[in-house]
């Protein structure tokens, strides 16, 4: 299915894993695409928007921390003015927490520092960029709201503790817009995808347990993969109501309902 030329897709965290994947896909379904990004080198970015651009959309990557307000307000003003427009998918995929434990020798565990900027990059940010989104008037009917979300939002790991708190946290968020968005016919919605070998997921002490965890109860016998995700996230997009909405949504195989 194919959208509307006037149809923008907005993501946080789209120049790697999930996010990454979800661009590629949109913009294969004629969606345009302006991504977030922090870390990755300009030479990956501009391969990976010479890609998106070979299927017929506009393009547009910006290197900037998602927390940050001028930032955010800079990216809002572009999406302004590309005039006529709607913001059909806004997704957070950010990945950028502490990984520290809670309990041990003093300079290595979590502070306050560490758990404030966990909690507003993984979490927070979610619901100050979609009021600012809302206020100008970017959303429209069919709009939907996608953050990402995993079973460490109930489970815990002993690294895992600070991104755990945002994930519960990013739920209950999508939660209440869920209720507050209805209204204007925008659904709101979290995918819990299960473990996925990003990046992201290596940084983390436990990965490799996790891993072995994760193949063994899947049913299905293997990781999630990016495309996997992305194969719901299409699904989802090409539906223009806000009836499914509020819902913490797995993408998993099956793994999290035998782990």
């Amino acid at each position: 299915m194919r959208f509307y030329m006037k149809d923008w897709a907005l993501i946080l965290g789209a120049s790697s894993g999930i996010g990454k994947e979800c661009a590629k896909r949109l913009a294969k379904n004629g969606v345009n695409i302006y991504g977030l990004y922090l870390r990755k080198k300009k030479a990956d970015i501009d391969i990976l928007v010479k890609e998106l651009e070979g299927y017929g959309v506009a393009a547009i990557f910006e290197k900037a921390n998602a927390s940050n307000e001028i930032s955010r307000q800079k990216i809002i003003n572009n999406l302004i003015n590309k005039g006529d427009m709607r913001l059909k998918i806004f997704i957070h995929s950010i990945a950028f927490g502490s990984l520290k434990k809670m309990i041990g020798k003093k300079d290595n565990i979590l502070n306050k520092k560490n758990i404030d900027m966990t909690l507003d990059t993984m979490s927070n940010n979610l619901i100050y960029w979609t009021q600012d989104l809302f206020n100008n008037n970017l959303f429209k009917k069919g709009s939907h709201i996608i953050a990402m979300t995993s079973a460490g939002g109930r489970k815990n790991w002993e690294s895992y503790g600070a991104v755990s708190m945002a994930k519960a946290a990013i739920e209950s968020a999508c939660r209440q817009l869920s209720i507050e968005m209805a209204i204007y016919g925008v659904s709101v919605n979290a995918i819990q995808a299960g473990v996925t070998d990003t990046s992201a997921l290596r940084k983390i002490p436990e990965y490799e347990s996790m891993k072995k965890d994760a193949l063994k109860n899947n049913p299905h016998k293997r990781l999630t993969k990016p495309s996997d995700v992305a194969d719901f996230i299409e699904l989802l997009v090409s539906y223009e109501s806000s009836w499914m909405t509020g819902n913490i949504i797995r993408v998993d195989g099956g793994e999290d309902i035998t782990g």
